[in-house]
Order: C-alpha cells, then structure tokens, then sequence
C-alpha cells in the first residue's frame, strides 16, 4: 500500500517501517521455520517469489505492511536496519461491501523477542493507524487454534471470540471500535511518534560519511 511507503511509527518497545526490498531477505529466512509457517498458515516461497510478493504488497490497494523493528536496538542504531528486525504486521482491506474492515495479522518472529509484550505494541500501532489513517472501525484477527499466546494477547486488546473454524483449526475474534475503544486506543498509542521514512534514511546515511 503506497499511502505508508514513508510512514514510521516509533513506540517503546517497537517500531513499524515499510517493507521494502531491503527487508527480503531476512524475512525469507524467518518463514522458511516450519513452525511460522504453520502459525501463520504460510506456503514457503522462494526467494525470488518472495521479492515478488513485496512487490506487489507496495503496490496494492488492499493490503498495509508494516516490518517491526526493535525499538532500543534500532533508535540505538546497534546494527543496521535489518538486524533491528523482529517481525511484520498486516492489515487486509479486502471486504468490498465494508472498507472500514480490517484484518489484522501479526507475527513476532524472533524467539528471543515473543513473550515481551512486542507483539502487543505492534497491535496497537497499527489498530491505531488503521483507525485514524484508513478509516477502520472494525477489526478482526484469524489465529491458528494452536496459537495460545496470540489468542490471549487479541482477547487482552478486547477482542471477542465470534467463530472457531475445526477443518482449518484457526479461531476468529473481532473488535468494532466504538468511540468508547477508540477513546481508549488513543490512549494507549498517545507515546507514538510519526517519522518519514525517507528523512531518517536520508540522516542515516548522511551520519555514516
């Protein structure tokens, strides 16, 4: 989706930047573990298809990605942008009757990063830009029965459980934000900061000759 293609949003723990070529190749090596792929329900690609897919993902009008960063190892700049990588975040526009619809997926991929509360923050970034940027008051979130953790953290963000689906084993919650959520996310994203992505590329660099 275009309209993030410069968006960076920096929180505590994490921070959301968009997926661009440079992230590839990392992320190609998360999903070739087999538990990921069962997690999130993911064919393994190649990695040529998978440069394919952040292709298409920059251009599409249906989907928003952003790649989750280590805040403290990122804003301490301990490596370059790829090293600071712990996942990716996904919001899906793809209910054509309803466009204030939003599927959210989320995937903490680093071991050494679950259980922090990252994938938490990351939640609430993007149920935050989905909210006031893309104009979606409802959200819902599909996780492989299997995934307990994930199941607990959506029900903590006052998600409801609405389905569970035996011949794919994966659980349905939504969230319709009412002004009473809304008030509430805002709050609990009012820390987050909005950076252009190029700007800081550009300080990046500048700092480095």
């Amino acid at each position: 989706m275009k309209i993030n293609q410069n968006t960076v949003l920096q929180g505590k723990k994490v921070t959301l930047v968009p997926y661009t070529s440079a992230h590839v190749s990392r992320y190609h090596e998360w999903m070739k573990s087999e538990e990921l792929q069962r997690l999130t329900a993911s064919e393994p690609l190649s990695l040529e298809q998978e440069y394919e897919m952040q292709r298409s993902w920059q251009e599409d009008s249906d989907k928003c990605t952003f790649i989750v960063l280590d805040t403290e190892r990122w804003s301490g700049h301990a490596g370059t942008e790829e090293d600071c990588m712990v996942g990716d975040v996904n919001l899906f526009l793809t209910d054509m009757e309803d466009p204030t619809v939003g599927e959210i997926e989320v995937m903490i991929a680093e071991p050494s990063c679950r259980g922090r509360g990252f994938g938490k923050e990351t939640t609430l970034i993007m149920m935050f830009y989905g909210v006031t940027k893309l104009g979606i008051t409802k959200f819902e979130a599909k996780v492989a029965q299997k995934n307990e953790a994930s199941i607990c953290m959506f029900k903590k963000l006052h998600f409801k459980e609405v389905a569970v689906n035996r011949v794919f084993q994966e659980v349905t919650l939504k969230l319709d934000v009412n002004e009473q959520q809304r008030q509430w996310l805002l709050e609990q994203t009012n820390h987050v900061e909005e950076k252009n992505y190029s700007v800081l590329n550009l300080q990046t660099r500048a700092s480095e000759t």
